[in-house]
């Protein structure tokens, strides 16, 4: 790699990093949900019923079963998600509660505006083509047929 692609790469780094960082900051700051509760939060929120099996959950989320129910057991202590057990008391699932849907709701908005102030009011519509176009074919090219 020449240095200019290093410096593009460290700058696209960087950028990425502070854009997660912000964005995180204002979910905590503003919602009082961490980026990891508002993944589990979406999810469920996304699924018809919003409940879903833990594998299904495990799936969705790309994480370890051991993260998904740890995290599930925090936010549980929160309420805001709730079990889903089996006849032999083993939770099978896990739906969002209502504290879990009114905070979703909040968060998309609050999160969206984040989204919007920090990355997107700042792109040209060029740029918006050029990245969106950039970001699929990283996608297509990475997990084909996703």
């Amino acid at each position: 790699m020449t240095p200019d692609d290093w410096e593009l790469w460290n700058a696209w780094v960087h950028a990425q990093r502070l854009l997660t960082r912000e964005l995180d900051r204002g979910l905590q700051r503003e919602c009082g949900i961490t980026k990891t509760e508002f993944s589990v939060l979406v999810t469920l929120w996304r699924t018809p019923g919003h409940e879903l099996r833990v594998a299904n959950l495990v799936e969705a989320l790309g994480w370890e079963k051991s993260r998904v129910s740890h995290q599930l057991t925090r936010m549980e202590a929160r309420d805001l998600v709730a079990p889903a057990r089996s006849a032999s008391g083993r939770r099978t699932g896990v739906s969002l509660t209502s504290q879990g849907r009114s905070s979703v709701q909040d968060a998309l908005v609050v999160h969206g505006n984040n989204i919007r102030r920090h990355f997107l009011d700042s792109l040209t519509p060029a740029q918006t083509s050029a990245i969106r176009s950039w970001a699929e074919q990283t996608i297509e090219r990475i997990e084909p047929g996703r």
